[in-house]
Parts: structure tokens; C-alpha cells; sequence
């Protein structure tokens, strides 16, 4: 009897890994469900998976992708593919026995789920809370973690032997014992550290510029029957990158989120480094916006400091003191807040 897609309708914690492990032993699939959906919504997405369709043999999970443009898509992923990145992952960390993974992202995201899997397949300790809580995070007897970047500076960094961050590019202030990491749901996890690729893992940058993965780890394919590699195997991923000098992988960024203004290339995360460091600035997204002059110019969306109203102006002056001119915006809007995915990643489009 072919086995089926299952709804893991859980939060985190010790009944989630049960249920986990039991809809594995059943021959089933799971899809942990987004607990910060509204049950309507939960519906919703249950239905755009196929829950309660079969699957291949083999199939471990089905991950959501954030959606942050269009639906969300099923990422499929198999036992085989679970227990590569597991292995990868531990071996280039040196996870042994006595280590204890904390999982406290979001479940229904690869990059919590991730740590659920590889602590299972390595038989190591593992907590699993229900949501981020940075008292929670203290008090744990773990040596290992996986975060975003917003989170860091809530707890102590340095109770923890390595903290796994998503993002391909290392924060601001990253402490030492961090490693960033840079995968996409399409790969189960990280699958280049510190822009150094896995063990098993291939790495191309095509003619244009675009990063393309091979390797294990990969998803067979989409929910919907959308195939996600090409014939020999390549993840291409629309994002952008190059080798430094020093033979690491650098991420520029996503291809459609490139900025060219005056026949300048100009990167958003390159103008937010630069912006976020203003005294009067708390959070800052770029973005480009079309202009009939430049083709297209800066816009920075900011969210002051309480009490200071950053303008244009000392923000452009600031930014060309250690910067070349047309990395400084052009255009200014204030907010409260940005947007962003679970995982901390701005959503360029609001």
C-alpha cells in the first residue's frame, strides 16, 4: 500500500518528534503545518500539498517554500536526502554523541525543521521549543543552534559551542562562534558553510552569474509534479554570485532584486550595510524603484530609532562617507516595521 502525505499539526516539543517518528514508521510522509496560520489557512495550505495523496516510496517530508512571491510551493524531500544533509551537516560541525541540539525556529521552515532531522539521524540530544524565547534559549543545557541573525543579540552567544545561521551573508558583529550558512528548502539546509560547500556538495556559477547546487541532499521535485533540477541534476537557484580570491562562494543576491541605475549594478544588501549603520536608523530595507532618468534609482525603507526622524539627506552624506555615490538612495520612506519571513529574510515587496 503506497504510503501518503500526512499533516503535522503541531508546535514544537516532544509530542511533535513523536508524531514525527510515527508517521515515518506508518510508511507516510509528513507536512508540519505553519502553527502561526489561522485554521482557515491551515486548510488552505493542507489542500495546495495534496495532504492525504500518496506519495513516492522514499518521500520523508514536504516543506512549504515561503511564497514571497506567488504560492507556495511543496518541496519534497526523501529519507535518502534527509539523512545526506543530516550526515554533511554533522560531519563538517564534528557533531558527536555528547552534543545537544536546540531547535527553537519555526517548524514548518526548513531551517528549524533541519535541526529536528539531523539531531534524529545522529542520535545526538535534542530540545525542541515551541516558538524562539530567549530565556528559553538560556536556560537550555545545548551546545548547538540554529538562527537568524535578528535573534543573536536577544540571548548569550557564548553558552553555545557553534550557532548555525541561515543567511549567505555573515552579520554585523557575528560572534566567533557562528557559522552562516547558505541552502535554499530546495536543499534541505545549509549546504555551504561559511562559503565553504559541504562535503558531497558541487557548486557552479554559470556564465550569467547564477549559483547552481548538485549534491544528495536535494529535493526530488515539487507537490504539484513540477520537476526542481535539471536532466544531469542542477539546482539552479536564481541567485547571484561569484569565488573570492580566496575560493569561497560570496552570494550577491537574488537575481530579480538587483538594482541598475545609471548602468551601475548596485545590490540591496550592499546599501543596507551601509544605511543600517546610521545613528538614527533601527532597521532598513533596499529596493530599487523605476525612474524614466536613471532607469531605476535607490529607495531606502526605514524604521528610525524611537524618537529620531532620519531624512534623506544625512543618510545619503553617511553613506558616502565610505562608499562610492550611487550606492546612496535617492529616495526615502519611514514605516514601523518591515516585513519579513519567519526566518528573519525581508520581503523586498510590500
Amino acid at each position: 500500500m503506497a504510503g501518503r502525505l500526512v499533516a503535522l499539526d503541531l508546535p514544537g516539543g516532544p509530542d511533535f518528534i513523536e508524531e514525527l517518528q510515527r508517521i515515518w514508521a506508518n510508511g507516510d510522509a509528513a507536512f508540519p503545518v505553519d502553527q502561526r496560520f489561522p485554521e482557515s489557512a491551515k486548510q488552505q495550505i493542507c489542500a495546495a500539498m495534496r495532504v492525504s495523496d500518496n506519495i513516492e516510496p522514499g518521500d520523508a517530508l514536504v516543506v512549504a517554500t515561503s511564497g514571497s512571491s506567488g504560492s507556495p510551493k511543496g518541496v519534497i524531500l526523501t529519507h535518502d536526502a534527509v539523512a545526506a544533509s543530516a550526515e554533511a551537516t554533522s560531519l563538517r560541525l564534528g557533531v558527536g554523541a555528547g552534543d545537544h541540539w536546540l531547535a527553537c525556529l519555526p517548524l514548518s521552515h526548513v531551517g528549524g525543521l533541519s535541526v529536528v532531522t539531523r539531531a534524529l539521524h545522529a542520535g545526538t540530544a535534542l530540545t525542541v521549543l515551541p516558538v524562539f524565547d530567549a530565556a528559553a534559549v538560556d536556560a537550555s543545557d545545548a551546545n548547538l543552534i540554529s538562527l537568524v541573525a535578528t535573534t543573536l543579540g536577544r540571548i548569550d552567544c557564548t553558552k553555545f559551542r557553534t550557532i548555525v545561521l541561515g543567511g549567505a551573508r555573515p552579520p554585523a558583529g557575528r560572534p566567533g562562534n557562528a557559522v552562516t550558512t547558505y541552502g535554499l528548502t530546495e536543499t534541505g539546509s545549509g549546504v555551504v558553510y561559511d562559503g565553504i560547500p559541504l562535503d558531497g556538495v558541487e557548486v557552479d556559477i554559470g556564465d550569467n552569474h547564477e549559483i547552481a547546487l548538485r549534491g544528495p541532499m536535494l529535493t526530488r521535485g515539487y507537490r504539484n509534479g513540477q520537476s526542481a533540477v535539471t536532466d544531469d541534476g542542477w539546482l539552479l537557484t536564481g541567485d547571484l554570485g561569484r569565488w573570492t580570491t580566496g575560493g569561497h562562494l560570496h552570494v550577491d543576491g537574488r537575481k530579480g532584486d538587483l538594482i541598475i541605475s545609471g548602468g551601475e549594478n548596485i545590490w540591496p544588501e550592499a546599501v543596507e550595510s551601509l544605511v543600517a549603520t546610521h545613528p538614527d536608523i533601527a532597521d532598513v530595507m533596499a529596493r530599487g524603484v523605476d525612474d524614466t532618468e536613471w532607469g531605476q534609482i535607490v529607495e531606502v525603507v526605514v524604521v528610525p530609532v524611537v524618537g529620531r526622524t532620519p531624512d534623506l539627506e544625512s543618510i545619503r552624506s553617511h553613506v558616502k562617507q565610505t562608499a562610492p555615490s550611487y550606492l546612496a538612495p535617492k529616495r526615502l520612506t519611514l514605516v514601523e516595521s518591515l516585513p519579513r519571513t519567519a526566518l528573519g529574510k525581508l520581503r523586498r515587496i510590500f
